[in-house]
C-alpha cells in the first residue's frame, strides 16, 4: 500500500500548479470532450478587524492551528458583481510610506441588510471580512491579504466579474450544505462541461494534495458552492460533479469557460482523517523501531 501523505503534504497550497500551459491541452483519461459552455460610506479602521493573527483565507497547511471563527454551508445566497479591485483610495493627507493593500468592492442587492462591519462573508468560497459598507452604492468592501491573492482566484477578478456570496452561519441558520470554512486549499481548472438532460457535468483538474482528500459521494466546495463529488481520478488528476438546473441559475460556475480557475476547499472531515492516520502511522513506526 502506498504511504499516506504527511499532513503538510496533503494540504500544501499550490496556487500556480494549474496555470494554463503547465497541463496538457487534452487528456485521453478525461471522461468526455470539452465544451465551452447617497450616504457616506462606512469604513473600518485597519486594526479593528484583525480577529486573529492569520488571514481569513490561507493555505490549509496551517488550518489545524486556526480556531474556526466563521462557518458556511456552501449554499450561495446571491451572485454579486465586482465593482472595483485594487489599492484602497488614498486617505486625506496622503497614505504614508506603507505599501498599499488590495480592496475588493462587491455590489450586492440582498446582503446589505443586517451586515455589519467586521462580519465574515464568503466571496467565491473565500472567507473575507467586511471592511466598509456603502448603502448608497449597494457595495461591500473587503481587504484582501497577499496570501489570499496567491492561494485563490480572487487576484484574477476584474470589475464586472460575478462572484458567489454567502454570509456566515448564525445559530438559527439551516445547515443546507456541509461545513465550509472559507479556507481555500488551492485552485483547480475547469477541464470540461457536458450536458445531460437539464443538468451539466463539470470536470475539474486539481492538484494531487486536494484530490487525495476527495471521495465519490463526498463534499467539495467549488467557488464556495457545496457540491457532491461523483468521480475522482487521481491518476489523471481530475474529479467531476453535476449541476442541477436550480444550481446553474444561482451560481457563477456555469458562466465560466474551460480553462478558468475555481477555488477549491476539501471537506474538513477528510483533512482530520488524514492527519489522524498520519500521526498513528508515525507513532507505529517509532514503536516498531524501538522494539527492533
Amino acid at each position: 500500500m502506498a504511504p499516506l501523505p504527511t499532513a503538510a503534504a496533503a494540504v500544501r497550497c499550490h496556487p500556480h500548479i494549474l496555470r494554463r500551459g503547465l497541463l496538457p491541452a487534452s487528456s485521453p483519461l478525461l471522461p468526455f470532450a470539452s465544451r465551452v459552455a447617497s450616504s457616506t460610506p462606512l469604513r473600518a479602521q485597519p486594526l479593528r478587524f484583525s480577529l486573529s493573527p492569520v488571514p481569513k483565507s490561507i493555505s490549509s497547511s496551517s488550518t489545524s492551528h486556526i480556531p474556526v471563527r466563521s462557518l458556511f454551508t456552501g449554499i450561495v445566497e446571491e451572485v454579486g458583481r465586482v465593482r472595483r479591485i485594487g489599492p484602497p483610495p488614498t486617505p486625506p493627507g496622503g497614505g504614508g510610506d506603507a505599501a498599499p493593500g488590495v480592496d475588493l468592492e462587491v455590489e450586492t442587492k440582498n446582503l446589505l441588510a443586517g451586515t455589519q462591519l467586521g462580519d465574515s462573508i464568503a466571496v467565491d468560497g473565500t472567507c473575507l471580512t467586511v471592511a466598509a459598507i456603502d448603502t448608497a452604492a449597494s457595495t461591500l468592501t473587503f481587504g484582501v491579504a497577499p496570501e489570499t491573492l496567491r492561494c485563490t482566484s480572487l487576484g484574477e477578478r476584474v470589475a464586472g466579474d460575478d462572484v458567489n456570496l454567502e454570509r456566515a452561519l448564525t445559530p438559527a441558520s439551516r445547515m443546507g450544505g456541509h461545513f465550509v470554512q472559507g479556507h481555500v486549499d488551492g485552485t483547480g481548472e475547469i477541464a470540461a462541461f457536458r450536458p445531460e438532460g437539464d443538468s451539466i457535468w463539470v470536470t475539474v483538474r486539481a492538484p494531487p494534495e486536494i484530490l487525495s482528500l476527495l471521495v465519490p459521494k463526498g463534499f467539495v466546495a467549488v467557488d464556495g458552492t457545496s457540491l457532491t463529488v461523483v468521480n475522482v481520478n487521481e491518476e489523471a488528476g481530475w474529479f467531476d460533479f453535476m449541476l442541477v438546473r436550480y444550481t446553474q441559475d444561482n451560481v457563477v460556475l456555469p458562466k465560466k469557460k474551460v480553462g478558468d480557475k475555481v477555488n477549491l476547499e476539501a471537506d474538513i472531515l477528510g483533512k482530520y482523517v488524514v492527519k489522524l492516520l498520519a500521526g498513528r502511522l508515525e507513532a507505529t513506526s517509532k514503536c516498531i523501531l524501538v522494539h527492533q
